[in-house]
Parts: C-alpha cells; sequence; structure tokens
C-alpha cells in the first residue's frame, strides 16, 4: 500500500515562501509520478504541479509560474513544491498525489492519480 505524507505548510506573510514536502512509503518511489494540487475554500480541487518519474518533466499551472517549482530526491522518496513570492489567493490545503507510471507525460487532472496524501494547509497573510 503506498502512502502519502505531507509537511511543511503554515502561516506565512505575503511575499513570503514555503517548501512543501512529500514523503511517499510503501512502494517503489522511482516509478511514481507525482502532483500537486490545492484546494481553497468553498472552491474546487486544483492542479498545481506535476513532475515525471524520474525528474526530467515538469509542469506548472499558469498562475504559479514563475512563482514555485517542484523537485523530487528518488533517494529520499520525497517531492517537494518550493512556493515563493506567496500571494493570499494561494491559500489552500494542498495536496500531494502520486500514479505508477513512467514516461514523459504529466498528468493535471485529479482523476489520474490513484494515491493521495491527507494534505497540509498553507495560509497567507496580507
Amino acid at each position: 500500500q503506498v502512502q502519502l505524507v505531507e509537511s511543511g505548510g503554515g502561516l506565512v506573510q505575503a511575499g513570503g515562501s514555503l517548501r512543501l514536502s512529500c514523503v511517499v512509503s510503501g512502494r517503489t518511489f522511482s516509478i511514481y509520478a507525482m502532483g500537486w494540487f490545492r484546494q481553497a475554500p468553498g472552491k474546487e480541487r486544483e492542479f498545481v504541479a506535476a513532475i515525471n518519474w524520474n525528474g526530467s518533466g515538469t509542469g506548472l499551472a499558469d498562475s504559479v509560474k514563475g512563482r514555485f517549482t517542484i523537485s523530487r530526491d528518488n533517494a529520499k522518496n520525497t517531492v517537494y513544491l518550493q512556493m515563493n513570492i506567496l500571494k493570499p489567493g494561494d491559500t489552500a490545503v494542498y495536496y500531494c498525489a502520486a500514479r505508477n507510471a513512467i514516461g514523459t507525460y504529466l498528468a493535471r487532472q485529479g482523476h489520474e492519480y490513484g494515491y493521495w496524501g491527507q494534505g497540509t494547509q498553507v495560509t497567507v497573510a496580507s
């Protein structure tokens, strides 16, 4: 069974930075493509970032391009989301997700992922 545990959320002032981490256990991490999604109160879950199985390909939502970076360390079974120049509109619960896939395709839809973490709250104060 695959388990995902996020950490690194918190309260930050606008313009600040946070780095989210997601540790994956239970299976060989390197065969999983990973994604980050977020859900703000009263809104639908939305795609934030994705990275393929070996880190050679990444994708970001337009709303976070130039501010967020996704990366992974397969030796540590961990995927990261570095968030800079945070805005109040980035406030949400952030979830990491995993899909058992190798290749270059980057999934941006939630239903494409089979495993999810419990989420970590990010609050950006104005």
